[in-house]
């Protein structure tokens, strides 16, 4: 069975969600905490939304830092397939894993609702059993969902093909309605919405978050069998 991390840094809410999700999804959950060195063999690593360290300097600023993140990068770059979510995305976006920076809402306000998203690449980690083009309706909540990012960077980043999801209704102001973003690589996937809030029919709209973790036991499954 697999074995997918969540960390846990202060400040966290949706910790508990994702490793539900996990379980939902016939995986093992595995609790990580931020002043951990270690990520205990899993297969995967979830960073989880919420307002880890408090949001104190920047959202993601002081996470980069906890002891776990040396372990988280030095994986990611090795190719464990790594997924941000909200506060998450930030952390990696702080981390550089990913390119750009999540800003405050153009609105200057909180955002909460379910955001229509389109998929634009499913030749990631943690997208693969999605169709390109396919759209989908996945939970919203944050303050700072703003992409950001230079002139250079967004070339590249659609080049590239590494934009994974775009709002059909954009929220925050997102450049290029981007909600969500991939390395190169294709294991490291960050994004505004909440997947793990989509996976259970009494408490969601929709269950299109369980496609992010079902994608995820596909592409172990078959690199496994190599």
């Amino acid at each position: 069975m697999a074995r997918i991390g969540v960390v846990t840094f202060p400040g966290s809410l949706d910790d508990v969600d994702a490793l539900r999700a996990v379980r939902l999804s016939g995986a093992e959950p595995v609790s990580l905490w931020h002043a951990s060195d270690s990520l205990n063999g899993v297969d995967a690593v979830i960073l989880p939304g919420g307002f880890s360290y408090g949001d104190y300097l920047r959202c993601g600023a002081i996470s980069r830092f906890a002891p776990i993140m040396d372990e988280v990068i030095r994986g990611a770059n090795e190719g464990l397939p790594v997924l941000g979510i909200c506060n998450g995305f930030q952390v990696l976006c702080e981390s550089h894993l990913l390119p750009g920076a999540l800003m405050r809402n153009e609105q200057m306000k909180f955002t909460c609702l379910t955001a229509r998203l389109r998929v634009e690449t499913n030749d990631t980690v943690w997208t693969c059993n999605f169709a390109p083009g396919e759209e989908i309706g996945i939970a919203l909540k944050n303050g700072e969902g703003n992409f950001r990012a230079d002139r250079e960077t967004l070339k590249r980043l659609e080049g590239n093909d590494q934009v994974v999801f775009r709002y059909l209704d954009n929220p925050n102001g997102s450049l290029n309605d981007i909600a969500g973003i991939t390395n190169e690589r294709g294991n490291v996937v960050g994004l505004m919405p909440h997947p793990e809030h989509n996976v259970d029919p009494l408490v969601s709209d929709t269950q299109d978050g369980e496609v992010f973790f079902r994608s995820l036991l596909s592409f172990l499954d078959a690199t496994a069998s190599v």
